[in-house]
């Protein structure tokens, strides 16, 4: 049964998510599922400091007599690269940690680079062998499945957990939060964490055998968790995260540079965010992001709508190339 077209009345998420339902006023369920998890996953604002003092002294206690009290994902985004920022500043012994797939911007890189010189961080990267990762997105794509992003995110978590286990550190500290991420249609995409899922697209489209991608599956997850007691922090959501204020921060504190999507400093999260997904599916990631904004109280509904308006960087992109041939 195809639906007419509604959009909701508070945020922008609309009937692109074939699984949205509004209420009387028209607002979407995504809202509500968002006011329900600001009160049942974010501290009270009188009571956010003390929790996140807290939680950063039992971070600090399980961390003595170790080299590192907690790992952190990077990648030269905003949120991974506040998040550095900010354990510095809370005196966290950091090691950072980045899964190298080939795809890195250079903007990215140069992001990398200057946060840890500047926060006197040490680096672990792991580096995929590049034909055996081609070989595995080119399984997701032939595929035809709408997360083709599998790969990557499944990695950068097995990179995570390997390492702090490898490190005997119990805390990853995690990029993503409530106020920037909090929604997105579980229609739109399919959780990374299905080690079978992977092993199952590239046995049927695959031709290379997975010798360095890294895995985590239920077993070993299972033993990290009970075993040697790894637990993942968002912290961003002990803080007062807004974005524009974060990216003003490391801009003048890290000369960050912005890469001009969320996400994008991946050519490869450009290519699916902003042409894959919107192209093939329907799917427009932009109007997620941007509704959690509204949500969250960080942008209007007005300027959202006004953001939809612009072209992606990688429609832009290809759009230039078709009217200069």
């Amino acid at each position: 049964m195809i639906h007419p077209y509604q959009i909701c009345t508070r945020c922008i998420m609309d009937t692109s998510d074939p699984e949205i339902t509004f209420d009387q006023d028209g607002v979407c369920i995504h809202c509500r599922r968002y006011a329900d998890r600001v009160v049942n996953e974010l501290p009270d604002s009188s009571k956010r400091e003390r929790v996140c003092a807290s939680l950063i002294e039992k971070i600090k206690a399980d961390g003595k007599g170790k080299e590192y009290d907690c790992i952190i994902g990077v990648s030269g985004g905003v949120d991974s690269t506040t998040l550095l920022l900010t354990a510095r500043k809370f005196g966290l012994r950091t090691l950072a940690v980045h899964f190298d797939n080939g795809w890195d911007s250079e903007i990215a890189v140069d992001n990398i680079n200057k946060a840890l010189k500047k926060l006197n961080v040490e680096l672990y990267t792991y580096v995929v062998d590049w034909e055996e990762f081609k070989d595995l997105q080119l399984s997701f794509l032939k595929a035809s499945v709408p997360n083709c992003e599998i790969p990557t995110d499944h990695a950068i978590s097995a990179v995570l957990w390997n390492t702090a286990n490898k490190f005997g550190v119990r805390h990853i500290l995690n990029g993503s939060n409530l106020r920037t991420e909090g929604i997105l249609p579980t229609s739109w995409t399919y959780t990374s964490y299905d080690l079978l899922h992977i092993e199952a697209v590239h046995r049927k489209f695959g031709n290379r055998a997975l010798k360095t991608f890294p895995k985590l599956g239920f077993t070993k997850f299972a033993y990290y968790v009970l075993l040697s007691r790894i637990h993942v922090t968002n912290l961003l959501n002990y803080i007062d995260y807004h974005k524009e204020t974060a990216i003003r921060k490391i801009q003048d504190e890290l000369d960050w540079r912005n890469y001009g999507g969320k996400h994008y400093e991946s050519v490869w999260t450009r290519f699916y965010q902003g042409y894959y997904l919107p192209a093939k599916f329907g799917y427009d990631k932009r109007r997620a992001h941007l509704s959690t904004l509204v949500a969250s109280g960080q942008m209007t509904r007005e300027e959202a709508l006004q953001e939809m308006e612009k072209l992606t960087t990688m429609k832009s992109y290809l759009l230039r190339i078709i009217n200069t041939s």
